[in-house]
């Protein structure tokens, strides 16, 4: 599973100008599901979402967890975020799980969040829909779940931009 998040001071999602989801601050994810993704996937990233200290307080720009703010999230299905663009000019969908797997493990995310105690809205799986998002920083983190099981990996410093 690949995942898009991003912190927000509001978010909504419309299907034909009707709001199906909205949340006010905390954070938008986008999530998108591979062929060799799993139900442990999908709780791996749900707990690793809650976990995230992305979130300020004071002077520290980054001490608070979605929960700790009071924030909410905004599942969104994004079958996009597997687009192949290596050949052509044409995107390939065939690294995207097909619906009804795809649906399983967008729906068994949002459902481990709610369990951790987060409030939880979503968008309409399958529909086109438009997103709506007051982005806050911006800070936007990618989460893989094939990248969190293997070694950590990184540069020289921890610190942001070094």
């Amino acid at each position: 599973m690949r995942i898009v998040l991003q912190r927000v001071h509001r978010a909504r999602v419309e299907v034909d100008r009707r709001v199906v989801g909205e949340i006010g601050a905390g954070l938008v994810a986008l999530v998108g599901v591979t062929h060799a993704d799993t139900p442990d996937d999908a709780r791996r990233l749900a707990d690793k979402t809650a976990a995230l200290r992305i979130f300020g307080h004071g002077e520290r720009p980054f001490d608070r967890t979605v929960g700790d703010v009071g924030g909410a999230v905004l599942c969104v299905s994004q079958f996009t975020l597997y687009g192949n663009v290596r050949r052509g000019n044409r995107p390939s969908w065939s690294d995207a799980a097909p619906g009804g797997s795809a649906r399983v493990l967008v729906d068994a995310y949002a459902a481990r969040l709610g369990q951790l105690g987060l409030a939880v809205a979503t968008g309409e799986f399958g529909a086109h829909m438009s997103v709506f998002l007051d982005t806050d920083g911006p800070v936007t983190l990618i989460l893989d779940s094939h990248q969190l099981t293997g070694p950590r990996s990184g540069g020289a410093s921890g610190a942001p931009g070094g």
